[in-house]
């Protein structure tokens, strides 16, 4: 069934598809460097999290744990684990990697790269000065805690 979008005022708000053009976004910058980001879909409720990730080369995703689930398909370039218990897997083109929950790596693009990444909650990144941040720099716990909490009843 084709639907045109002035169709779609008939149907109730989460019943509707959410359509987006990544092509038509603009690159987020990231807290770190050489990482840029176009969200694909927030769940702020829930924490779950779709985004296009681009990597510059040399670019690091630093020490982080996976919460829940993180899916990462490798579109361009290669991923790689620079620190952690798996140092050294490198994920190239058109390859998948599940992290699984609890999980703690520091990871890195050494040729650049490009990936779509699915979190059941967005990561936890380790600061050297003790916080917790996200993706973005936010303090993890004001941004995702209720949510965590929520889902684990915690």
């Amino acid at each position: 069934m084709n639907m045109a979008a002035d169709d779609r005022a008939g149907v109730p708000e989460h019943l509707r598809s959410i359509h987006v053009l990544p092509q038509q976004m603009e690159w987020r910058t990231t807290k770190f460097e050489g990482c840029e980001m176009k969200p694909l879909y927030v769940d702020r409720e829930t924490g779950l999290l779709t985004v296009l990730l681009k990597m510059a080369p040399g670019a690091t995703l630093p020490d982080h744990e996976h919460v829940f689930v993180e899916q990462t398909y490798v579109l361009e370039g290669r991923l790689e684990d620079k620190e952690g218990p798996e140092v050294g897997l490198s994920v190239g083109p058109d390859e998948y990697v599940a992290r699984p929950s609890g999980s703690r790596h520091a990871a890195w693009c050494p040729e650049g790269g490009l990936m779509v990444a699915f979190f059941q909650m967005p990561n936890k990144f380790f600061e050297t000065n003790g916080d917790v941040v996200d993706f973005l720099g936010a303090d993890w716990e004001t941004t995702w805690g209720a949510a965590y909490a929520k889902a684990t009843g915690a």
